[in-house]
């Protein structure tokens, strides 16, 4: 084992040079069958994120033909040291590729990948590796907003139809929304998916309710409880267990849920998830050792590219004509004629945005705002009208 040492990003502008020697990029690339891959999970198969990742892995080992010895798992690996403990056992262990998948991951991957110039880190949600100035070092998400937004689509539809059947009113077209923490990637999240909602039911509002952990059943079943108490009609969430749609099928409420389909927890209310599919990355990174090619920085990819899907919509719960436009809706996501943060389509304060910048980087630029085009994690953090936000 190497000497450990916390990396300071200052120091790692230093080391670029030094760095950039080390065959980083996997030059000469490696045979499949000498492929050794190490995985960090925050959670486990019963959390519906890692679950998803833990999808993805398995779509990576039939795409290329591993076997099972050749990748090594960890799982309920917090966002503490022990992501770091992880991460040099894996090294160690021969893992010529090593990927985490939680936000707070991302200290203790480049602290790995300072350590070990040879191996390629990649970790996702995160947004550092490009300023670390670690040529092994690459962050990726996927524009899963796309999925949120047509998971809006699908909660307005059912709006307008309990709207048209008299279960509410009007001037009860309040939404729910459960979010884990205040950062960019969940307000983008939540903002996207209002937005969805909004395009076919004009007169929604959202209120969100944040629980500050990424999985906690308890709190996100509480959260649902007190939003429903609260005149929430429907209830979404960007949170990773059960908890919410479990309140939702208590309580007969419609629910859109994440990563994973929760028709089984909630049979009767569940709608559809919003989703994403990694398995693209995971092969694409994968491969990349295998052919000696480099692995991009930031890699983000949407709906065009596989990355990004909404689960099975439950015909026992959803609006009639939702298939079609869920259809139409992904068809122009595809073909880039529908831009999720069009400015036309939401406001701050009454007005309508025409300029954003963020990091020293203009994001709002012919009619819309670039999300997740200039690093792969989302950068929408703005507060936008229709949307009450409550931290505590």
């Amino acid at each position: 084992m190497k000497i450990r040492k916390l990396l300071a990003l200052s120091m790692a502008a230093a080391m670029t040079a030094s760095l950039a020697v080390c065959g980083a990029s996997a030059e000469g690339g490696v045979a499949a069958e000498e492929v050794k891959v190490g995985v960090i999970y925050i959670g486990d198969e019963n959390e519906g994120y890692t679950a998803a990742h833990m999808a993805g892995i398995d779509e990576m080992q039939a795409a290329i033909g591993l076997s099972d010895d050749q990748i090594i798992e960890k799982t309920l690996i917090g966002e503490d040291e022990k992501c770091a403990d992880a991460a040099y056992d894996l090294a160690d262990q021969g893992c010529q590729i090593i990927f985490a998948n939680s936000f707070g991951h991302e200290t203790y991957m480049l602290e790995a990948a300072a350590e070990y110039p040879d191996v390629q880190f990649c970790h996702a949600t995160g947004y550092q590796a490009a300023m670390s100035g670690l040529s092994n070092m690459h962050n990726y998400f996927t524009s899963v907003y796309e999925s949120r937004y047509v998971s809006g689509v699908v909660a307005g539809l059912k709006l307008n139809e309990m709207v048209e059947n008299g279960t509410i009113t009007e001037d009860q077209l309040k939404i729910g929304y459960i979010g884990a923490y205040p950062y960019a990637e969940v307000i983008s999240g939540f903002t996207s998916f209002f937005l969805g909602a909004k395009s076919v039911c004009p007169n929604v509002t959202m209120e969100v309710k944040y629980t500050n952990s990424w999985a906690s059943f308890d709190l996100e079943k509480e959260c649902a409880e007190a939003l429903i108490a609260d005149g929430c009609v429907l209830i979404s969430q960007h949170a990773d267990t059960t908890g919410a749609p479990t309140a939702c099928e208590a309580a007969g409420v419609p629910v859109v849920g994440y990563n994973i389909s929760m028709i089984e927890t909630a049979p009767t209310q569940a709608l559809t998830s919003a989703s994403i599919n990694w398995g693209p990355y995971y092969t694409y990174a994968v491969q990349s050792i295998i052919d000696g090619t480099p692995i991009d920085t930031d890699w983000c990819k949407g709906y065009a590219d596989g990355a990004d899907k909404v689960t099975e919509l439950n015909t026992a719960a959803i609006a009639a004509g939702t298939e079609e436009k869920v259809a139409e809706v992904e068809a122009a996501i595809i073909d880039g004629s529908l831009k999720v943060f069009d400015t036309s389509t939401w406001t701050v304060d009454g007005e309508t945005l025409d300029t954003y910048v963020k990091n020293d980087i203009e994001y709002i630029a012919d009619g819309y705002f670039h999300e997740s085009e200039f690093g792969s994690a989302p950068a929408f953090d703005i507060a936008i009208d229709g949307i009450t936000s409550i931290t505590e």
